[in-house]
């Protein structure tokens, strides 16, 4: 059995799993109720002469209503009424788009709500194609409680949030995209559901299991059939119905469930064949058996960014620890192996080891950013690198970003030097919003910069739509520099890097200075990719080698500077 709607000649099918429930009604907005039949699974099912834009919900015996957890649009929000939505009939302009190669990718993140929505996202592509980017991943866009959110408390995976536009818009919007040579990923959240607008646990109890103690509750229960169908026909969704390249799946290490994460991977891979997808993992647990091309292609690497972190800005708290000691030769592991952390034990996970060995995967398999949502706005105050770093160092880490071989990534407003914070926002009421409000300043208590409580009064508040405002990217200062240093830059990467990536190798790594470091590798023809890199304050002597740098910036072991060569 599958979840939601199916259209027909003769109407639409629904569909509910509510196995706590003996007695479900289909309530349809100016139309008649039809009493729903339920199997011995709890599935319960109504078939009504109805179509697409026809508003629906399902009443359950305590006359509670509760929208379609398998709606693919709201009308009202959340707790109002979801909405028939015909799947084909969208007309695609870029029919025969199959995708780009992995190696090709230089992506940017992107929250659709401060662009303004998907209407608006699909203005902003020509800007983002021409300056040499080859991917957008878009931010959680499936319906939310509220007006305003990043998208990981959402709760109707399957519904495009309606404060973003419709799904023919969103359809519209990757179709641009591909007219644009562009890949489209998304973002996707399996590891748990918001506080707002969730009613699965009114009739489906075995969606989580309580006892596995996840930060948001109870997990949820993947290993059961239609929960699984659930998340499962849900990126097939995003995949083939609005042919998004790829997806990257959300705190997995929170799903604890290795067999749901491969069976999704081989079932997508199948279903997909023919045409370039891609998967990307966060994965806290730095699960290197999940990178392979059968299954994942690459995660997000933390450790990256977290070891540059502490040397631009010399911060060492929280997790930053873990990164505190020798942060140079910690980012020679990490250029020359993937992961840093690869079983060694975490100072900020009390001791516990982390992560598996990674070598012998291709630098491929790994994201790497200087910035990204959370590593933005995850701050009290939202403050970007462009406000906490020197300007000469965040350069030279942007030529390494570019210019070596993981993948890169961007956050929306780095390649104009933007200095607007990215703020936690949320559009929540009431008890709910005192309690996300107070428990965000609770979580900065252990800072010494917040330890005052007056002090963390002034943390903006998530719900206050100022704080949404503030959080849309605006050109810095430098805007004009920082935007000619990244064309350049991936410039250089399509014509020098991309065509060489596949097959690299790390031929060795090692710390040269306090904060600098050589890193080389063997490209796919031959070519040795050679980057020294001084994010220290002293000078240091950078590698003797014949030929001129392809790139540098700042004198041959300056501070704050960077050289990068290609031996062919």
């Amino acid at each position: 059995m599958t979840w939601g709607p199916t259209l027909s000649e003769d109407g639409t099918v629904f569909r509910l799993w509510a196995p706590d429930r003996n007695e479900v009604t289909l309530e349809i907005a100016d139309g008649d109720a039809v009493p729903m039949t339920r199997d011995p699974e709890g599935w319960f099912s109504a078939k009504a002469p109805v179509n697409p834009g026809t508003r629906y919900r399902f009443k359950l015996a305590d006359d509670l209503t509760v929208p379609d957890p398998a709606s693919r649009f709201q009308h009202g929000g959340v707790h109002g009424w979801s909405v028939v939505v015909d799947p084909d009939a969208y007309t695609w302009s870029t029919l025969d788009w199959r995708g780009r190669p992995w190696e090709e990718m230089v992506i940017q993140e992107v929250h659709v709500g401060t662009l303004g929505g998907f209407a608006s996202v699909a203005d902003h592509l020509p800007a983002i194609a021409e300056l040499g980017i080859t991917g957008i991943e878009l931010m959680p866009v499936n319906a939310f409680g509220g007006t305003r959110s990043w998208g990981y408390d959402g709760v109707l995976p399957y519904a495009p949030a309606e404060s973003y536009g419709t799904p023919d818009e969103l359809k519209a919007l990757v179709d641009r995209a591909h007219e644009l040579g562009l890949a489209v990923f998304l973002d996707v959240v399996y590891n748990h559901f918001g506080p707002d607008g969730n009613y699965l646990g009114a009739y489906a109890k075995g969606f989580f299991h309580p006892e596995v103690d996840t930060p948001w509750g109870g997990a949820v229960a993947v290993d059961q059939a239609p929960v699984h169908r659930y998340f499962v026909d849900n990126a097939l969704m995003w995949l083939n119905e609005y042919k998004f390249d790829g997806l990257r799946f959300d705190a997995v290490h929170a799903i604890e469930n290795d067999a749901f994460l491969d069976a999704m991977a081989a079932e997508l891979r199948a279903k997909t064949a023919g045409r370039h997808v891609h998967l990307v993992l966060e994965n806290e647990g730095n699960d290197a058996d999940r990178l392979h091309p059968a299954a994942f292609d690459a995660q997000w690497n933390d450790d990256f960014h977290n070891v540059l972190h502490v040397l631009l800005t010399g911060e060492t708290s929280a997790y930053y620890a873990d990164f505190a000691d020798r942060p140079a030769e910690r980012l020679a592991r990490c250029l020359g192996e993937g992961f840093i952390y690869q079983g060694e034990g975490s100072p900020n996970h009390d001791g516990k080891p982390r992560g598996k060995p990674s070598a012998h995967l291709s630098p491929t398999a790994f994201v790497a950013f200087l910035q990204n949502h959370d590593q933005i706005g995850n701050r009290a105050m939202g403050e970007r690198l462009t406000l906490l770093a020197d300007r000469r160092k965040l350069r030279a880490a942007t030529v390494l970003l570019l210019l070596g071989p993981q993948i890169p990534l961007l956050f929306i407003g780095d390649e104009h030097g933007s200095e607007s914070p990215f703020l936690f926002f949320t559009d929540f009421h009431d008890e709910l919003a005192d309690a996300v409000r107070e428990g965000r300043r609770k979580e900065f208590a252990k800072f010494a910069a917040f330890a005052d409580p007056e002090a963390r009064e002034a943390i903006p508040d998530p719900n206050a739509h100022e704080t949404f405002l503030q959080s849309r990217a605006h050109p810095g200062a430098d805007a004009a520099e920082w935007q000619d240093l990244y064309r350049t830059l991936l410039k250089i990467r399509h014509e020098q890097i991309i065509p060489r990536l596949r097959d690299t190798t790390a031929t060795g790594a090692e710390a040269i200075g306090k904060g600098a470091v050589v890193a080389r590798w063997k490209m796919g023809d031959g070519a040795i990719l050679t980057i020294a890199l001084n994010l220290g304050d002293d000078v240091v002597d950078f590698p003797a080698i014949e030929a001129s740098p392809i790139f540098a910036d700042g004198g041959p072991g300056e501070a704050a500077s960077v050289a990068v060569w290609l031996d062919r």
